[in-house]
């Protein structure tokens, strides 16, 4: 599946804006703060219907606006298809494909797979769990339907008993309905934790030698993951929390608390990993990621690179960009030194500035 080409209107710092993608390399070149990370966002919201930042709806929209559009063309052998995206400050989003709304945001996804590269992902690695954890969840409610539908389900239940354990505290007599709560958190927890585990296990499948390369064959990078609690176990230990969860008022057990280490050799390079290992690490994660996609969709995806080569060495430029070959590809920088000392091949170039192609 390639994006064959992006119109917004009245998104973020755009009035109006109509693109037209080589199925290769695109290149959006401009200063910082021209607009050029908003087509990315543009083209992810399109695929995933959330912004990768986590950003609401409302805050899209053109802030002298009341609602913004997102049209993209996409094509996969020959066969063109059109998504439409309706945002609205007050109101909840409209999705139609081919002209036809979908009630679900679940329907569009798998349609376009993309894999969104940022700078902040470099330090995921030694950033907290939580950065950790949403990397697994934006890539596995890309592939997954099933997994998306329980996630959705699992947060909505936190939340609802984190409320109902506040609202205790004024009526104790609510205590009566947190074990119904807690059948429901262990019922959707434990699928999470499973599909969690089987996501580390494809991960490994590919990164080890992904990895060796990027070292110079000196490292072999293992994930592991770390459920905070075991599904054979979770029932208990609800049990066993129950009260402390009543006195701190927040559900205190369950997979919105896992974490997932990156082990080289018997090191644990989240703690004790230099800031270069680090990066191999999180650059071999995301090429992994790339490569995942491609085996369990059997099409390529759409790889959305913002300003990272920047961020870093010549080495891992090269080896980055030659990893890219037939994937389709939309990158972000603010000059074009490091590809023409690459000698690497651009099909496309966009200058941006001020919300504006300039030809």
């Amino acid at each position: 599946m390639i994006i064959k080409s992006l119109e917004i209107a009245d998104y973020r710092n755009y009035d109006s804006l109509h693109i037209d993608f080589s199925s290769g390399t695109n290149i959006l070149y401009g200063d910082n703060a021209q607009g050029k990370t908003n087509i990315l966002e543009a083209i992810y919201m399109s695929a995933t219907t959330k912004s990768h930042k986590g950003t609401k709806d409302k805050d899209v929209v053109n802030f002298r606006k009341e609602e913004s559009h997102i049209r993209t063309y996409l094509e996969k052998e020959g066969i063109e298809t059109r998504v439409d995206m309706h945002l609205r400050k007050n109101k909840s989003k409209g999705i139609a494909i081919d002209g036809q709304k979908i009630k679900k945001a679940a329907q569009l996804l798998g349609l376009l797979n993309v894999v969104f590269f940022s700078p902040e992902d470099l330090s995921i690695i030694k950033n907290g769990p939580a950065e950790r954890r949403r990397f697994v969840d934006m890539e596995l409610c890309q592939l997954d339907q099933f997994y998306l539908y329980n996630l959705n389900n699992y947060n909505k239940i936190v939340n609802q008993r984190n409320k109902l354990l506040k609202d205790m505290y004024f009526n104790p007599s609510l205590r009566d309905t947190l074990n119904i709560w807690d059948s429901q958190l262990i019922s959707f927890g434990s699928k999470i934790i499973e599909r969690r585990q089987l996501f580390v296990e494809q991960l490994n499948e590919i990164i080890l030698e992904i990895h060796r390369k990027l070292s110079g064959g000196r490292e072999n990078l293992v994930i592991q993951y770390e459920p905070d609690v075991l599904i054979d176990e979770y029932e208990k230990k609800m049990s066993l929390n129950q009260e402390r969860d009543v006195k701190l008022k927040q559900t205190s057990t369950g997979p919105h608390r896992d974490d997932f280490s990156f082990v080289v050799g018997d090191i644990d390079i989240r703690k004790f990993g230099s800031q270069g290992q680090q990066r191999t690490a999180a650059l071999s994660l995301k090429l992994s990621e790339i490569e995942l996609v491609k085996k369990m969709t059997r099409d390529n995806p759409v790889l959305l690179l913002d300003d990272v080569l920047s961020e870093l060495d010549s080495n891992r430029q090269n080896y980055l960009l030659s990893t890219i070959g037939d994937i389709q590809t939309i990158i972000t920088c603010t000059g074009l030194d490091e590809f023409v000392n690459n000698r690497f091949e651009i099909d496309k170039v966009f200058h941006i500035e001020s919300g504006k192609i300039i030809v």
